[in-house]
This record gives C-alpha cells, structure tokens and sequence, in this order.
C-alpha cells in the first residue's frame, strides 16, 4: 500500500505572524524537473496587501529611528543564519526553479554577502555640511529613509534578489512588502523564516505570495507605498512605470538584457570558452546577463566553434538535486516552448546547428522541461534569436571582421544591461568598453554581479543600482535644511 506524500503548506508572513490567506486559497508550486508538486503557497489579494501595507506603515514610524548599527547588527545576524542554513535554501531554491545545487549554494552564499555588505554601508549614511554665503545661516543636508518600499522579485535567482532589495532598504531604514515570483514562493519562505529568527521585528518585512496582477496592482495604488523596486522583464516594468508615475512613486527598475559577447581574434581562446561556459549555460542561460549574441571575429571562428562544441558536449543535463549536474531545466513550458521557437526560426532563416537543438529526456524525469545545450553557427540579424532575449542554454554565433562593425551590432538594440569583451590589447579594451552601450562591462571576465559592484542597466534594461558603494542611495531622500542663528 502507497502512503500519500505530505505537501508542506507555506503562509502569508504580516505583521510578524504566519496567516492563511484572505482567499483561504492556496496554489501549487511545482518543480520544472520532475512536475511533482513540492509544496501549496498562500494565493494572497487586496486585502492581505492592505494589512501589509498596514504593517508596513506601522512599523516604519520605529524601524527609521533606530540607529543604523542597531539595523546592522541584525542584518548581520540575518547573514550568519543564511550561512548556517545553506543547504536547506539551496536545496529549496534548486527544487523550485532547478538550478544545480552546486549553483544554488553559490547563490546562497552570493545572497548572504549581499546582506552583509548593506549592514556594513547601513553604517555609513552620511549628511554634509555646507558653507553658506551669509555668517548667520548653517547648511545641512541629510539622508532619510524614502519610507515603506514594494520589492517585486523574480524566480531565476530566487534568494540573490531578495537580499539585493531587501538588505539595503532595511539597512536604509525603510520597512518592505515582497511579493516573490509565484514559480518561487518556498525560498521567499525560508528566508523570511530566518529574518524573524535574527530579530527583525514584527512588520517591517512582509511577505504576500500569489498572482502577481491583483498583488502589484494593489502594491502600486497605495500611495502610502513610496517606492517600487522590480527585476524582471521589460514589458511588465514598463507598465509598473506607468502605474508608479500616478503618485510619483521612487522607482528602480533591473529590467531585460541582450547581452553580447565579443571575441577578438587576439583573445585567449581557452579563456573565452570557459567563460561563455560560466555565463551562457549558468542557470540553464536563464540570466539577465547571460550572453544572447556571442560575437566571433572571422579569423578564429572554426577554432572557437571546435573548443566551444567540445565543452558544450561536457555537459550533463539532469535534475539540479543531482550532485553531477550543471545544467538543469529551463523553469517552465513556455520558457521550453520560447527556447525551441528560437532554435527552429534559426534554423529556418540559414543558421547551422552545431550541437543541441532538442528536448531531452532525463531518467525518472518524464515531465521535466530539458532541452540540451545548443550552439547555432552562422546566425544573422533577422533571426529573432538576434533580437529576442531567449532564456535557455542556446550560443548563437555571428561573426565580425573589424572593431567597428562588432561595436555597431552590439549597441543596436533597445537593451543595455551587460556586454562582455574578451581581447589582450589594452587599448583595444579601453576603446570599445567606452563605446558599449552597456551599464556593466566585463573585459575577460563575466561575473558582473558582486556585492562590491553597482549592478544595473542604461536604455530599456532599467534604471538605478544594486550593491556597489551607492546601493543603498536607492532607499534614501536627500533633506537640506537651512538654519538661521
């Protein structure tokens, strides 16, 4: 006789307590590797947002008084119990959205940093004195907290972009509503359970899960929330714009990329293979910054080409829990669905298929969304590869001959989050990363997302940053007061 799995069920996080919903619904999340339903999520509305915001807006008149070490010293105790529980988010985060494991703990331990640098700067917000013209008047200025803040946050790095919101506006002094992506409720979860273990207290973080229309909507016309931070595509952060301009609201928005690789013919080759291997196929290429157009100049393209394949051929596809995977599954249906559209408009517009180009099956995985790793040579401008984001593990190569022309073809697009080069001339990388549209650049190097670092876009990819020096400006108002003796 079978004995039924028991489906852990996760609640509402308001005003420090854990409540069913206002619905009483709940909705299945499900894991893109095997299909089985790993746990029921809390289907929120208005209502549960308005008690959130209530929260919120309480609990924001004590959390922006406190001193930012008082803030400092939780948040870093917030960052000792990630770290303490590493595997259980890792294990989390890979079961919902199907990152390896080896990836997901790197995640965690990228999202812990996050949490301890902002503690750090939460220490640092400084004011300034400024000289006056007249002897009788003192000029101050000073930075306040903007006040209660909606963080709205994706599922392709589930944890990485809760702390990159979350740490600096409470470090700031701001209290937050999170609303995660529905395909990644559980790691929201686990995370809020080890925030209340450190000590935030109750109502300055809030956690509503669910459908994310009715949520944003709600979110977005209340006046009383003054600022919107949203990773996520283009098309849906144009529209959170439009509602946030109504009041006027504080926004950032880290929105869609088209990132192109550039290999120069004097590139280490090795080097470039093993960073496309890093970045193109990380997260099953399901990255903001993950290289879309992969720019090869015409003299070492069949070399490139020939030490990328047998790497790509390296790869093992399979469930993310699998300690020997490196590529998991793209995160749902349609993700799959975009991912072979892409690949057959390629083929049917010119492009060669190198390696990859189907879905594939997986031992005790019948219902997962696999597709192998895939490299497209000869593609051009008229694929929508060469111009849609594709979010799946495919290379597409083009091919340049001069400096000039590669530079052109990378800037045109709507997009300017990432762009990587990979060169040895000095000169050379000076030139074109002052000429690339880009917010971030990497020359011989992709790992564009470090706590040290600000991270963010220019054009349709966004505005404002995350992390780096200035991370925490985001969360912050500038007050000048002028004093007359």
């Amino acid at each position: 006789m079978s004995i039924a799995k028991t489906v852990e069920t996760f609640k509402l996080y308001i005003d420090g307590e854990w409540n069913d919903p206002a619905t009483g619904e709940y909705f299945d999340v499900v894991s893109p590797a095997t299909g089985e339903v790993l746990f029921k999520a809390a289907n929120g509305n208005r209502q549960d947002v308005k008690k959130a915001i209530e929260a919120s807006c309480s609990a924001f008149q004590h959390w922006s008084k406190k001193s930012g070490k008082e803030r400092s010293t939780i948040l870093f105790r917030l960052y000792q119990l990630m770290l303490e529980n590493t595997e259980e988010l890792a294990k989390t985060i890979s079961s919902e959205m199907g990152k390896p494991i080896k990836q997901a703990r790197g995640e965690v331990a990228n999202s812990a940093e996050y949490v301890l640098w902002n503690a750090e700067e939460g220490k640092r917000v400084y004011g300034q004195t400024i000289q006056g013209f007249e002897a009788n008047k003192r000029l101050q200025m000073t930075k306040q907290p903007v006040g209660p803040v909606a963080a709205i946050t994706p599922w392709n790095f589930p944890l990485a972009m809760i702390t990159r919101k979350l740490s600096p506006a409470l470090a700031a002094g701001c209290t937050v509503i999170l609303k995660p992506a529905e395909q990644t409720p559980g790691t929201a979860v686990k995370f809020f359970e080890l925030a209340e273990e450190a000590g935030i207290p109750k109502g300055v973080i809030n956690l509503v899960t669910g459908q994310p229309a009715e949520i944003g909507d709600a979110l977005l016309s209340d006046k009383r929330i003054r600022k919107i931070t949203f990773t996520g595509s283009t098309k849906v952060g144009k529209l959170l714009l439009e509602k946030a301009a109504h009041q006027v609201k504080r926004v950032s928005m880290e929105l869609g990329g088209h990132a192109p690789f550039i290999v120069f013919e004097d590139a280490d080759l090795d080097k470039a293979v093993s960073s496309v291997m890093k970045s193109k196929y990380f997260n099953c290429g399901q990255t903001c910054i993950s290289p879309n157009r992969l720019y090869v100049q015409e003299s070492i393209k069949e070399t490139f080409l020939d030490k990328l394949k047998a790497a790509v051929e390296g790869l093992t596809v399979g469930n993310g829990l699998n300690e020997e995977v490196g590529l998991g599954p793209v995160v749902s249906k349609a993700g799959l669905d975009k991912v072979k559209s892409h690949v057959k408009d390629a083929q049917e517009k010119g492009a060669r298929l190198v390696c990859g180009g189907e879905e594939y099956q997986v031992r005790d995985c019948e219902e997962g969304f696999f597709y192998t790793p895939t490299i497209l040579s000869d593609v051009n401008e008229k694929m929508r590869i060469s111009y849609e984001e594709t979010f799946g593990p495919v290379a597409p190569i083009f091919t340049f001959k001069n400096e000039d022309e590669v530079v052109n073809k990378a800037n045109d697009t709507d997009y300017g989050l990432a762009a990587y080069m990979f060169t040895k001339d000095l000169a050379r990388s000076v030139r074109v990363s002052e000429s690339l549209e880009y917010g971030m650049v990497g020359i011989n190097d992709t790992v564009l997302s470090q706590v040290q670092g600000p991270f963010g876009g220019i054009k349709e990819s966004g505005m404002g940053r995350e992390g780096g020096p200035n991370g925490l400006d985001d969360f912050l108002e500038t007050k000048f007061i002028s004093t007359v003796i």
